[in-house]
């Protein structure tokens, strides 16, 4: 009788068999041969689950970014303020615990920009919906309880790019330790303009 493969699991244990090499080496210095090594599997195996090396970061990103939205959804329903749900939402960027995710994130911003492929960019659109959602519905929390004046409304989708655009701009800069400072300074600065007096 043959074996039935769950090719879901198998791609998952797979990518994440390779997430360790991928955050030491990065994907451009890496073959399918050093994945597959790693993986311990062979190099046909990974073309049976993969298109590329590049979509095994896809996929690891897929697992660690579903991993982390149950995280913050926990941290979300402690939060007693509007301004403390909407740092939480931009800690992402900065937070240690994610430090892995972050890095793998870096790598799929970087494939996103010079080899996208259409399961990538509607990864990413669905991602930025998610956030700007998640923003939304703190705004509107925050307006609902009068913490906020009805105007904010309108920041939601803000928020959730200029948290993404420091990061990639951060990424860059000769002092990457100040993104947390950075984002605190302007999440407090917002919400002097947008707080009920």
């Amino acid at each position: 009788m043959a074996t039935i493969v769950d090719k879901v699991f198998k791609r998952k244990k797979i990518a994440l068999a390779c997430k360790d090499v991928i955050l030491e080496n990065g994907i451009r210095n890496l073959t399918i041969s050093k994945l597959a090594e790693s993986a311990g599997v062979g190099k046909g195996s990974i073309y049976v689950y993969f298109e590329n090396k590049e979509d095994i970061v896809f996929e690891i990103l897929n697992i660690m970014m579903l991993e982390h939205n149950e995280r913050r959804e926990k941290q979300l329903s402690k939060a007693s303020s509007t301004k403390e749900k909407v740092r939480i939402s931009l800690s992402f960027f900065y937070n240690s615990e994610d430090s892995e995710l972050i890095k793998i994130y870096k790598e799929f911003i970087s494939i996103l920009l010079s080899n996208p492929n259409k399961s990538m960019i509607e990864f990413q659109a669905q991602c930025l919906k998610s956030h700007n959602d998640w923003f939304l519905s703190i705004i509107q929390n925050g307006i609902k309880s009068g913490e906020l004046i009805p105007e904010s409304k309108g920041l939601a989708k803000g928020l959730c790019f200029i948290g993404e655009g420091m990061f990639v701009m951060n990424s860059f800069s000769s002092n990457p330790n100040v993104l947390e400072k950075d984002i605190y300074e302007f999440i407090d600065a917002v919400f002097k303009l947008i707080e009920v007096k």
